[in-house]
């Protein structure tokens, strides 16, 4: 039950009382968290649902006019890009409350897409805008869970953070499932830009969410305190992202390790690309291309490969998470990741052909979709307001981005200089992925220290900087 601001005790209704205890299935959580949770749950399944109808997309606009090195290459102005978004994004969000800065940052996005599908009718062509799309593509799939992932830190406390997040993270690996098997089947027919739209229309759905968590958050925080004004309707104080992060030997590791494992990722997703166009092009040769341009034919692989990752990562979601959690806590759940990539690409370094290296990437993806996004979120959860909107924006995009200009720079020297086939590249991601471990070692060790320090000094997880 929960507790009025007089101290009087408020009955959940049978409703909430019978989700759950359907909800206990798969995590920890009482009657009086279930609505406020499951529509968040519904709002991270519409973001990562909408962002799956153009992910597949923009594999096809790309690689249809453009070798898959190309990819890794994008990744330096996406970088750069990313400084000037961040920075925008921390002065907007100095001065306008949370659910606000949400919205706009979502039109915004809304209005990009429709940007595109506008050029596309004007006749720019493919080549140009599968650049300019997989640039900007790069940034919305990063900042806009970015900042739904702050907004979630911000309703609860690390203790709750712990329990639920779980449940919320559910909701993003059904839209990640959901979101591939949609697109298979809507590509053919709506097209690239179609997809586009389909995106757009669903961001609006996710702002109303966003409001409307905003408002029960509020209320529920006036009702318990009996404050008018609660702090979490007002502006985030003035620190910029980048500051925040270089002043806190916890949020750097964290940038550190997001930036070193952004890397191993970006170059197994190029080693698959490259395999995977390859293929590509000797079945449109013959019969087993089914009649399809590159393009689409692309885009479908993609979307099949992206829903086998997302279908392992439900599964981890559904059945693992919640009890890794409860096992070995937020800090030692970061270790899972980087020990199965270990074992993935020290295997490819032997040899890989397309199926196999589809399942190493698939198993990394989906652990990484579940586990690792809900741990790395968790970590959020015992630092200020201002570092988990503006630190974990700047952490989740410009240090991921940064992650994959080191990337582009391996590709570059392993095609050109060092000749390194696909089995070096997996050689090269394994070593990567040990000093990776040792980050996590790192991460865990100031965890405990900055909780630790919250909780004898006694300072809600939601007040005062980590450092």
């Amino acid at each position: 039950m929960t507790e009025q601001a007089g101290g009087s005790p408020r009955r959940p209704s049978p409703a909430a009382s019978a989700a759950a205890g359907f909800l206990r299935m798969f995590t920890v959580i009482r009657p009086e968290e279930t609505a406020k949770a499951l529509l968040l749950a519904l709002n991270s399944f519409l973001i990562i649902f909408g962002y799956y109808q153009i992910k597949a997309v923009r594999e096809g606009l790309l690689l249809a006019a453009h070798p898959a090195s190309v990819k890794s290459y994008l990744a330096i102005p996406q970088a750069f890009l990313l400084i000037f978004v961040i920075k925008a994004f921390s002065r907007v969000s100095s001065k306008v409350p949370r659910h606000v800065l949400i919205a706009w940052v979502s039109l915004f996005a809304a209005s990009n897409l429709l940007v595109f599908i506008l050029l596309h009718a004007a006749g720019v062509s493919v080549a140009v805008i599968g650049l300019a799309f997989f640039i900007w593509i790069g940034m919305y799939n990063l900042l806009i869970p970015a900042q739904f992932w702050g907004f979630a830190n911000d309703l609860y406390d690390e203790a709750q953070g712990k329990r639920i997040f779980p449940l919320i993270a559910l909701g993003a690996s059904l839209g990640g499932v959901a979101g591939p098997i949609v697109a298979r089947q809507l590509i053919p027919h709506l097209g690239s830009y179609g997809m586009m739209a389909v995106t757009a229309a669903l961001l609006g759905p996710a702002v109303w969410l966003t409001w409307r968590i905003h408002a029960l958050d509020l209320r529920e925080h006036r009702r318990l305190t009996g404050e008018k004004t609660p702090a979490q309707a007002a502006p985030l104080q003035a620190k910029g992202g980048f500051r925040l992060i270089f002043t806190s030997r916890y949020l750097l590791l964290i940038a550190l390790m997001m930036g070193l494992y952004n890397f191993i990722n970006a170059l197994g997703e190029y080693m698959f690309s490259a395999l995977q166009q390859e293929v590509a092009l000797r079945e449109l040769a013959t019969a087993a291309g089914g009649g399809m341009d590159l393009q689409k034919y692309i885009g479908v692989a993609f979307a099949g490969y992206q829903s086998l990752g997302n279908t392992i990562g439900l599964l981890i979601q559904l059945f693992l998470v919640s009890r890794i959690f409860r096992w070995v806590g937020v800090a030692g759940a970061l270790l899972f990741l980087p020990v199965i990539a270990l074992g993935g690409y020290g295997y490819a370094a032997f040899g890989a052909s397309l199926l196999l290296l589809k399942w190493i990437k698939s198993v990394e993806n989906g652990t990484d979709y579940s586990l690792m996004k809900t741990t790395r979120s968790a970590l959020f959860l015992v630092t200020s307001r201002e570092e988990k909107y503006k630190a974990q924006a700047a952490i989740e995009t410009f240090f991921v981005r940064g992650g994959d200009t080191l990337c582009a720079a391996a590709v570059w020297l392993g095609t050109g200089a060092l000749a390194f086939s696909i089995r070096g590249f997996a050689a090269l991601n394994a070593a990567a992925v040990i000093i990776w471990i040792g980050l996590c070692l790192l991460i865990i060790k100031e965890y405990k220290r900055v909780k630790a320090a919250r909780e004898a000094a006694r300072i809600p997880a939601t007040d005062g900087p980590s450092e």
